[in-house]
């Protein structure tokens, strides 16, 4: 703890409550302190290493607030269960230093291994894990770090939103992007203009930020001021799309005749909006069993290749974009 507060440059008794969560410290001297405990590998009193035998999956990932991991989470739940694992979830709401928070707290209790969605940053997080002789999944979020991981194919099923609408007729297509940072966001987006080049569209049209409906419906009131409006608009995840329906609601606009849209993730309630929503895919449950399978692979077989794997996603057709029902 001593080599902590050095280098984090605080007391041994403030590194004591970051650890214990005993008393509250003000974030930047959070921040210092759990970035020095990743860089040393220190995990605190509490902690009982990478055992084999302790049958715990710790899951880090911004659960509570994206319903697309809450399905993938019931997923990996089965598939552990059926090993004889149970799982340990910490969120880690997409930011680099609840990150760190949450991969600290899963070592200290001494979990197999994690499955991690990563952050736009996650070299914190996956340090303090390598140090401790932790296996890593990434899930959702590809990235080329040599660790195993599994996510949606992006670009071309982005792409196809945009090909769809094209068909239709439509020439004036925006995008409205998810948390930028992210790898999903970035692949998103490149087949975003992936389509646009494929149905012949060389103008690209605003791309438009979907983590507030009251911002977003400024951000499309502007767009659909200008001499050229966008026809229809495709959403980049889930929470983009509630956002979006949301914005839209509030600006009376009427979906698919003052605005055509195509969304990215069909999740639970995409068949219940009014008017339904055409959707992408993705094989939610497929990915959370792959997630499992890959870590129980590491930990059986430490030294093996790590392994990508890419999951196809469906193309489902509804009313939103203007299809007949």
């Amino acid at each position: 703890m001593g080599a902590v507060a050095a280098a984090a440059g605080v007391s041994k008794s403030t590194v004591s409550h970051v650890v214990n969560k005993t008393r509250p410290v003000a974030p930047e001297t959070e921040h210092a302190v759990l970035q020095a405990m990743a860089r040393l590998g220190y995990v605190g009193p509490g902690h009982t290493g990478s055992v084999p035998d302790a049958m715990t999956i710790g899951i880090a990932m911004s659960a509570m607030s994206n319903p697309y991991f809450g399905t993938v989470v019931q997923a990996m739940d089965r598939r552990a269960s059926l090993e004889g694992y149970s799982l340990l979830l910490a969120d880690t709401h997409d930011d680099p230093v609840h990150e760190v928070r949450a991969m600290t707290d899963l070592l200290r209790r001494g979990v197999s291994g994690v499955i991690l969605a990563p952050s736009p940053d996650p070299t914190a997080a996956l340090g303090y894990a390598t140090q401790n002789g932790v296996p890593v999944v990434l899930i959702d979020r590809i990235l080329p770090l040599g660790l195993d991981q599994v996510g949606s194919e992006n670009a071309d099923s982005t792409a196809a939103l945009v090909e769809h609408l094209g068909t239709h007729g439509h020439r004036r297509i925006c995008f409205v992007s998810p948390l930028p940072g992210l790898t999903t966001t970035e692949e998103r987006l490149a087949g975003f203009r992936l389509g646009l080049a494929r149905v012949g569209i060389t103008d690209e049209f605003p791309v438009l930020t979907g983590a507030d409906s009251t911002d977003l419906a400024r951000q499309l009131a502007r767009v659909l001021a200008e001499a050229r409006p966008p026809t229809a608009v495709v959403s980049g995840n889930n929470h983009s799309t509630i956002e979006l329906v949301k914005a839209c609601r509030a600006l009376g606009l009427s979906v698919p005749e003052d605005l055509a849209l195509a969304v990215f993730d069909d999740f639970e309630w995409a068949d219940s909006f009014h008017p339904r929503l055409t959707a992408v895919a993705q094989p939610t449950s497929a990915i959370g069993s792959q997630s499992v399978e890959l870590l129980l692979s590491r930990l059986s077989s430490p030294d093996m290749p790590a392994r990508t794997v890419r999951m196809q996603t469906a193309f489902v057709a509804r009313e939103s974009c203007g299809c007949p029902a």
